[in-house]
């Protein structure tokens, strides 16, 4: 009898399936933390709904036409919720993906200022397939593991600052200003707008439940704050900074937050497929269009490795030499973002550092990503309620997210000038450059150089040299290009 006892215990305490799959309990979580962080990770990242079709869809290509706003939403959430979902089962890591907002502003300010829509698609989709090469044949993985330590550190902690930086201009926090220093404190160095004082609510609120471990911190101050907006619009009937017609620069940065008329909509996918795989290269030549694709990839393959590296060591999943559970299946389907975000028209889906938020409220798994990706699907229907969550309330939690990783930098040893000052760059350039990219390329060429010049060129490996290499290429591009074009 005892024996029985003891079998129907041992039953009940075994993980179940899912908990088996996506190793919840042996990462020290739990099902309902999983499906927290997914939530909280889906918030921080919804704007991107609202955000791709306005990039996207605000520029005319080479022949005059545009991408119907309407369709880019569709195709947002649908290859934002469709490959997050994958990289959930296939990589089953706690990660987001969506369109990359680095590569969709480019290929609207740029690339389609000499192709058409569907050939700048159509680069996309073959850069995607390089990718996928390179992380199905292992060279992505050897990239990754020629990185010093102490750089795949300042990677994080420079994530961190590019995200705060990221959620202070988002918040009309920081802002441009029209002459003298490059950035300045709300508007003519004061915070006199409602929006930003909404961000800067939700910013210690949220700072407050973290510090005192409230579980879902995050999303509550994200809920609260948007609750405060939509009471603050309804009676100062303020605008949007961005509004072609009438701007303004007290306003909300994206949408004002009001409850909308119409809360569902039928998503219309009629962008799926408008796409011309070598259209570009009969276009505007072979060399011209094969310099756009390597900018391309080392925009998508840099970006992501960045993000994923500074996610995995947050998330606590990195190991002592910087690499982290299913590296290579993660490589190969962040790839299949960029395939399967130029096939829909809705440009390279990439992992998201905003995803951090799911991860600070607990997610460690892939059960995460897919609870984030089954949001992102639900987001085709619901396009016009979520557009309520102000960006403001989201760019709070970014900066907390952001100050919860910098604090990875004590684990440099930053005794030796070798090492601080390409740690010092590669951290900087990314906020200052808005571009996870550039400072991984600064740093990179900087250790080169400066490990070599001081009798330690044996200690830089081969791979970085021929990496660095080719970002001393992808920082001339633009000089390069034009002689290509003349």
């Amino acid at each position: 009898m005892a024996d029985n006892d003891q079998a129907v215990k041992t039953a009940s305490s075994r993980p179940g399936l899912l908990d088996r799959f996506f190793e919840i309990t042996q990462r020290g979580s739990t099902i309902k933390q999983e499906i927290r962080g997914g939530i909280v990770a889906f918030v921080a990242m919804a704007y991107i709904v609202v955000l791709n079709p306005l990039i996207l869809g605000g520029s005319q290509d080479v022949a005059g036409d545009s991408l119907d706003f309407a369709q880019l939403t569709a195709v947002t959430g649908l290859v934002a919720g469709v490959i997050t979902i994958l990289f959930g089962v296939v990589a089953r890591l706690p990660f987001g993906l969506a369109a990359g907002l680095g590569m969709n502003s480019f290929l609207a300010v740029s690339v389609v200022q000499d192709v058409t829509w569907a050939d700048a698609m159509g680069l996309v989709i073959i850069n995607g397939i390089i990718i996928v090469v390179l992380g199905a044949t292992g060279i992505r993985t050897a990239i990754f593991n020629a990185v010093p330590h102490a750089l795949k550190i300042a990677i994080t902690v420079g994530i961190g600052l590019f995200i705060a930086f990221i959620g202070f201009v988002n918040a009309g926090f920081v802002t441009r200003t029209p002459a003298g220093p490059p950035v300045q404190l709300g508007q003519d160095g004061s915070i006199g707008s409602l929006p930003t004082l909404v961000f800067v609510f939700a910013l210690v609120l949220i700072g407050i439940l973290v510090a005192r471990r409230i579980p879902g911190g995050i999303l509550i101050g994200i809920i609260v704050a948007t609750v405060a907006a939509i009471i603050i619009q309804a009676f100062a009937k303020l605008g949007t900074v961005g509004d072609p017609v009438d701007p303004d620069p007290l306003g909300w940065n994206l949408a004002a937050p009001e409850f909308p008329q119409q809360v569902v909509a039928l998503p219309d996918f009629g962008l799926i497929g408008a796409f011309d795989l070598f259209g570009g290269f009969q276009h505007i030549g072979v060399l011209a269009a094969t310099m756009l694709v390597f900018t391309l990839v080392f925009t998508n393959f840099f970006d992501a490795m960045g993000s994923m590296t500074g996610l995995a060591r947050q998330a606590g999943l990195q190991t002592d030499d910087g690499m982290f559970p299913r590296i290579r299946g993660a490589f190969i389907v962040e790839g299949l973002g960029a395939v399967f975000g130029g096939a829909a028209s809705g440009s390279s889906n990439t992992v998201f550092v905003d995803s951090a938020a799911g991860i600070a409220e607990g997610a460690r798994t892939g059960l995460a990503a897919c609870i984030t990706g089954v949001l992102f699907l639900l987001s085709m229907f619901f396009s016009p309620l979520i557009a309520v969550i102000p960006m403001e309330a989201g760019a709070a939690a970014l900066v907390v997210v952001g100050a919860m990783m910098v604090t990875q930098i004590r684990e440099i040893d930053m005794s030796d000038f070798r090492t601080s000052l390409p740690v010092f760059l590669t951290m900087v350039t990314m906020p200052l450059t808005y571009s996870i990219a550039n400072g991984i390329g600064v740093g990179f060429i900087s250790w080169a150089l400066i490990h070599a010049m001081s009798n330690r060129g044996r200690q830089v490996h081969w791979l970085l040299w021929v990496v660095s290499a080719g970002f001393v290429l992808y920082f001339v591009r633009g000089p390069i290009s034009a002689i290509l074009g003349a």
